[in-house]
């Protein structure tokens, strides 16, 4: 009598969906979409009669017959990937995921990404995209550049570079209040506010003693921030990176000299600790640091 096997496409996407711990992470790695997903875990399940995941939200755990499923599926799959075919050449992708804030992304990684892929070729890069302070995982990542205060724990963190930040307008707005001369005089304007850069440390270098602006305006976002500033919104701070072809264009101007030197956020490059690197993923991190590290 035949045996019933479960269809080979549903061990898969049991497997990945175990490794992520992600229904949809796991879709986006199989390019299938996350009900497709589901419906293969279901069939799986209806197929074994048991359990595999415990779904609680978006998270999802193996449950005790899962864990032990998990570890026959692996060494299936494998014996079948690694079963040699005299005749498909197979060539491994190498691919670098790289995890980055939108402001760095647009602003300073992508007008610098070709000097990286002339190169190193045979080298693709994945772009994937998060908002600072909020999302902390580096599960779909070999390397991120995280904006924040450089505290992460178990990972290896090293920082880029720092950049003053300074206080901008656009001129249609600063027609509309009273004359700005002195950091003083910006008790008459619209302050943005962000968690990404406080005015509270600006202030005590104007010689300020005013607390963090607690009304207005607040966008968690560097590029936003400044197209905020940009259309009048109020005055923000931001930094010369990302500023400066709007400077140029005279979309907006520099208030004061006044500048914080070293801004309590700053870039860091992050990465999992781990014994051996992948040497792709090494030459992505040293290309990282020569490139941002280097005066600019």
């Amino acid at each position: 009598m035949a045996t019933r096997l479960p269809p080979v496409h549903a061990l898969s996407a049991f497997e990945a969906a175990a490794r992520h711990a992600s229904f949809a992470v796991a879709a986006e790695e199989l390019c299938i979409t996350p009900s497709a997903l589901s419906h293969r875990i279901r069939l799986l399940e209806e197929h074994l009669c048991e359990r595999v995941f415990v779904r609680e939200g978006r998270s999802v755990t193996l449950t005790e017959f899962g864990r032990r499923y998990l570890d026959v599926v692996r060494t299936a799959l494998r014996t079948l990937s690694d079963f040699p075919l005299p005749h498909k050449a197979m060539q491994k992708q190498l691919r670098v995921k790289v995890t980055l804030p939108p402001t760095f992304a647009r602003y300073m990684f992508m007008p610098r990404l070709a000097s990286f892929t002339a190169l190193h070729p045979d080298i693709e890069i994945e772009i994937f995209l998060f908002v600072p302070l909020y999302d902390l995982s580096l599960s779909e990542s070999d390397v991120e550049i995280r904006f924040g205060a450089g505290e992460y724990p178990n990972l290896v963190t090293e920082k880029l570079f720092v950049e003053p930040s300074f206080a901008v307008a656009s001129p249609a707005y600063l027609n509309t209040i009273p004359a700005i001369q002195h950091p003083a005089d910006l008790q008459h304007a619209k302050l943005l506010r962000s968690a990404l850069e406080p005015w509270q440390p600006w202030f005590e270098v104007a010689g300020l003693e005013w607390p963090e602006p607690t009304t207005g305006l607040r966008v968690d976002d560097l590029g936003l921030l400044l197209e905020a500033v940009k259309h009048g919104h109020g005055i923000g701070l931001t930094r010369q990176h990302f500023a400066q072809e709007m400077i140029e264009r005279g979309d907006v101007v520099r208030l004061f000299d006044t500048q914080l030197a070293t801004p309590p956020h700053a870039y860091y490059l992050v990465h999992e600790a781990q014994a051996i690197i992948r040497p792709e993923v090494q030459l992505f991190i040293n290309w990282m640091r020569q490139t941002y590290q280097s005066p600019v």
